[in-house]
């Protein structure tokens, strides 16, 4: 069945890190997919699940420190997946990594993933994913257990399978991010991974010996104390999806929980750190 779409045409400055928080807020408004461009992004929105006064809650919007300005307009029905496919490279992580679409000729590297994101967040295009990454190519997964929390597309707990992990958890409160997962998870013929909709509130009664959490830094903070509390002893915590700024408050709140700063990535004023108990 073929739905009549509403196309908003947002120009955003500064364009990064406006175009990101802006993608994450019309999400939670109910937008189905985003195609970023050279000002801003396009979102799209049924007509049918249009609330008109939905924009009125999206605070970067009103924001002092971002000019954002849109146009909008109904547009017929669209093949989401040719509008995606036109704005997907592969994704090449220190020539040992490639993530890329099912439609991309395979290449020879040591890691192929194969990811169909939709609107899920994680292809490895985000400087957060890319250093996560990163991070799982370079440290020991072999027989581990591990957690991706806030798993997006599940990129990172598919990467860490092909690692060496033994057992994996990945959770996403999102519910388009959760079947999306097991899309993907389907797709890489992983089998040790099993997925979970909700938020950390399901890790009460789970221990792991490393735990990813590629989120952003208010939900970070929050669940610290769930991730420490799930960690085992030895265990290895890496947390991005903050800025540079945040550094200092995310080390200071794990310290105060007993991590131990090992050493963080920065990409472009993000950074993804690691920690150990």
């Amino acid at each position: 069945m073929s739905h009549t779409y509403i196309e908003y045409i947002f120009k955003v400055e500064p364009l990064q890190p406006g175009t990101e928080i802006l993608i994450a807020e019309l999400g939670s408004a109910g937008f189905e997919s985003f195609v970023e461009t050279e000002e801003g992004v396009k979102a799209y929105i049924q007509f049918d699940k249009m609330n008109f006064g939905a924009l009125d809650k999206i605070h970067i919007v009103k924001s002092k420190e971002f000019k954002i300005e849109f146009t909008s307009s109904e547009i017929a029905p669209v093949n989401w997946n040719s509008e995606w496919e036109k704005n997907f490279d592969p994704i090449e992580v220190d020539g040992k990594c490639i993530v890329r679409a099912p439609f991309h000729p395979k290449k020879n590297f040591d890691f192929d993933i194969v990811i169909e994101p939709k609107m899920s967040f994680g292809t490895g295009h985000h400087e957060t994913t890319f250093m996560m990454l990163q991070f799982v190519l370079e440290n020991n997964f072999e027989d581990k257990t591990v957690l991706d929390m806030g798993c997006g597309t599940a990129v990172l707990a598919i990467l860490a399978e092909m690692r060496g992990a033994a057992k994996l958890d990945a959770i996403d409160i999102d519910e388009w991010c959760y079947e999306n997962s097991i899309e993907n998870i389907e797709r890489n013929n992983c089998s040790k991974i099993s997925v979970y909709l909700g938020d950390a509130t399901l890790l009460s009664e789970k221990k792991y010996d490393v735990i990813i959490a590629n989120i952003n830094r208010n939900i970070l903070l929050n669940d610290m104390e769930r991730y420490r509390n799930c960690l085992d002893e030895g265990g290895t915590l890496y947390l991005s999806g903050f800025y540079t700024k945040d550094l200092p408050i995310i080390t200071e709140t794990c310290n105060n929980l007993g991590f131990t700063f090992v050493e963080n990535k920065e990409k472009n004023n993000w950074v993804a750190a690691k920690f150990v108990i």
